[in-house]
């Protein structure tokens, strides 16, 4: 199934059960170390990490692959008077992204996985800017219905970024999810 069609779909029918989007639960936990600046929310969905961003001080660019989630955030913006940028992207197709080196104070991502972006996230955070994400990983206690290529493996974003000055990290085996939140 298309990308689009098929996250068109799972956003339109939260949205006929008005399910509210939430901002992650553990990036609320550790904003306090968030001051505001420039944000980019990836595969930012219905909006919930960036109205919660733009709320406390952050001037969101959100990018997304469905054009209902884009436009449910849109009429949020509007609505809420925030200052966030929704914008229609593939984030597979890095030519259409369009993002300057070291633009963002804050680059986010939960629940979505394309390694390929992981030289792209680094290029754009500004020197001292936090990275914040959280995905499905393998874990041997948890059967997620996630095709194993959409899971980290065990420590990934560790090494991954490990040049980064580590705040927090955590592998949840129940629940099968891997969390880092960094600074460059």
């Amino acid at each position: 199934m298309d990308a689009k069609l098929k996250w068109n779909r799972k956003y339109k029918d939260r949205l006929l059960i008005k399910e509210s989007p939430t901002p992650n639960e553990r990036l609320l936990t550790l904003s306090a170390s968030l001051n505001g600046g420039n944000a980019l929310d990836l595969a930012c969905g219905l909006g919930g990490n960036s109205l919660f961003l733009a709320r406390h001080g952050y001037r969101v660019e959100a990018l997304d692959i469905s054009d209902i989630a884009i436009d449910y955030l849109q009429e949020q913006t509007e609505k809420q008077r925030l200052s966030i940028y929704p914008r229609l992207a593939d984030l597979t197709d890095h030519e259409s992204l369009k993002l300057l080196e070291n633009s963002f104070d804050l680059v986010v991502v939960t629940y979505y996985l394309d390694r390929s972006l992981f030289p792209l996230i680094k290029s754009i955070l500004n020197d001292n800017g936090f990275f914040f994400m959280e995905t499905f990983y393998h874990s041997p206690q948890n059967k997620q219905t996630v095709s194993d290529s959409y899971k980290l493996r065990p420590n990934e974003l560790l090494t991954e970024f490990g040049d980064f000055h580590i705040l927090y990290f955590e592998e949840n085996e129940e629940e099968g999810r891997q969390t880092i939140f960094c600074r460059k």
